[in-house]
């Protein structure tokens, strides 16, 4: 069900009232702005975005004085992606997070250097990656257990410079505490998760929360079936993780052998 009262579904209402104020039905402004009839309906109840283009086309022929393309200024203020969100709003208030990344340092331990490479620059982005973080090391709620899985191929990536990944993986092995645990698949063979990451939340009441990573965005989802599959996808990647003091002394040797 989406959230009636998020800024997209606010704005889907807004086009809907100029709508029918103008006296129109969603297929006649289909046929006047040349958008689907199904996109106006998706964008109108909030399951779709409107793009600049489309909030143009329909300020013109609602004679609504830019008010709709306006209105798509808060999209200025949101650093991260829809989907996302939906992931961050979980994240913030679980108890305990498991993740499993094959294919980079997992977001809430990159260093700032390290992120900045990822997100190609986009310094909003990394701010918020990195406060995101904060959620760790915060006292009041107290954090999130952290168990964190990643593939060895993650410690042989090269993201910036040789330097930039030696302190990576130190700044990686550093966090480690009774309430942060890495540990690390080695190398060799088709293990468990190779094909995707993914993330789980539980939340107050021991409800759980799913995040899978795909090839365009992702998707969270609190659908028992997939909870239940994602979990144990993790206790399968687990069982083949290295242990976690033979894990740190991966990281720590990778650091200095291969990015010296």
């Amino acid at each position: 069900m989406v959230d009636r009262y998020t800024p997209q579904a606010i704005w889907g209402r807004e086009l809907r009232h100029y709508r029918q104020a103008a006296g129109l039905t969603q297929a006649q402004l289909s046929q006047k702005i040349h958008f689907s009839e199904s996109l106006i309906s998706g964008v109108e109840t909030g399951q779709l975005p409107a793009s600049p283009e489309f909030a143009q086309s329909c300020d013109t022929t609602l004679t609504t004085a830019g008010a709709l393309s306006r209105l798509l200024d808060w999209r200025k203020g949101q650093v991260f992606p829809a989907w996302f969100g939906q992931w961050h709003d979980k994240e913030r208030v679980a108890t305990a997070l498991h993740a499993y990344e094959p294919i980079l340092i997992p977001g809430l331990l990159q260093t700032p250097e390290y992120a900045f490479e990822v997100l190609c620059g986009d310094e909003a982005a990394v701010r918020a990656r990195i406060e995101r973080q904060e959620i760790l090391t915060r006292e009041d709620p107290a954090p999130p257990l952290y168990r964190c899985i990643i593939d060895e191929g993650v410690l042989h990536r090269l993201i910036g410079s040789p330097k930039l990944m030696r302190d990576q993986l130190q700044y990686l092995a550093s966090m480690v505490t009774s309430r942060i645990s890495v540990q690390v698949v080695p190398l060799g063979g088709m293990n468990a998760g190779l094909l995707a990451g993914f993330m789980l939340a539980t939340l107050q009441g021991a409800d759980e929360v799913a995040y899978l990573d795909t090839a365009v965005r992702g998707v969270v989802t609190a659908d028992s079936d997939d909870v239940a599959a994602a979990v144990r996808k993790f206790e399968a990647i687990r069982i083949e993780a290295l242990p976690l003091q033979m894990s740190l002394d991966l990281i720590r040797r990778t650091a200095e052998e291969q990015w010296t």
